[in-house]
C-alpha cells in the first residue's frame, strides 16, 4: 500500500518511508531548538514552495520543448475535495467537546479533593513533574518522546520476554509500596476494595 498505517510506520515493516518520516520529525524538532517556530513554519513553507513551483517550471518547459499539452503537473492534487464536512466537524468537535468535559470533571475532582488518594496520587505527580521540568524543556521531551515512540515498539517485540520479567519484577515492587501506603493512610483501604 502506498500509505502505511500508524502502527506499521512503529514497527519499522517498511523501513524507507519509517525512515522518512521519523527522519523530518527529528529535523522538525531540532529545527524547534535552533529557531523560533515561526521560522520554521516559514523556512518549511518556502521549501515546499521552492519544490513545487521548480517542478511546475519543469513540466513546462518541458511539454514546451516536447510540444505536448498534459496540462497542470499538479491537477489531480488541485481536484481533490480537501473540506470537512459539516457531519465530520460536527464529529470532531464532539468528540472534543467529550475530551474537555471529562478533564475538566476530573481536575476539578483532583484539586477540591473528592478522593484523598487521588488527589494526593496526582500531588505526587505534579511533584515529581517539578523535577523533570527543571531537567528538560518541553521541547527535549517531545524530542525524547518522538525517539521512544519510535524505538520502544521494536525493542519490546525483540526483548518480550526480558522486558515481562523486568516489567513484572517493577509491578509487584510498586503493588507492595502502594499496598504499605494505603496501609498507613485512614479509609484508604475502603478506596482499593
Amino acid at each position: 500500500t502506498p500509505f502505511l498505517t500508524t502502527i506499521d510506520l512503529l514497527y519499522w515493516r517498511d523501513i524507507k518511508q519509517t525512515s522518512i518520516v521519523f527522519g523530518s520529525f527529528l529535523l522538525l524538532l531540532f529545527s524547534l531548538t535552533q529557531f523560533s517556530v515561526v521560522s520554521v513554519v516559514a523556512y518549511l513553507a518556502l521549501a515546499a514552495l521552492s519544490a513545487t513551483i521548480s517542478f511546475r517550471i519543469y513540466k513546462s518547459v518541458l511539454q514546451a520543448v516536447q510540444k505536448t499539452d498534459e496540462g497542470h503537473p499538479f491537477k489531480t492534487y488541485l481536484e481533490l475535495e480537501i473540506t470537512l464536512s459539516q457531519e465530520q466537524m460536527q464529529k470532531y468537535t464532539d468528540c472534543l467537546q467529550f475530551y474537555v468535559n471529562n478533564t475538566l470533571k476530573e481536575l476539578r475532582r483532583l484539586f477540591l479533593v473528592q478522593d484523598l488518594v487521588d488527589s494526593l496520587k496526582f500531588a505526587v505527580l505534579m511533584w515529581l513533574l517539578t523535577y523533570v521540568g527543571a531537567l528538560f524543556n518541553g521541547l527535549t521531551l517531545l524530542l525524547m518522546a518522538v525517539v521512544s515512540v519510535f524505538t520502544v515498539p521494536v525493542v519490546y517485540v525483540k526483548h518480550q520476554a526480558q522486558v515481562d520479567q523486568y516489567l513484572g519484577l517493577v509491578r509487584t515492587h510498586i503493588n507492595a509500596v502502594v499496598a504499605k501506603i494505603q496501609a498507613k493512610i485512614p479509609g484508604a483501604k475502603r478506596h482499593a476494595e
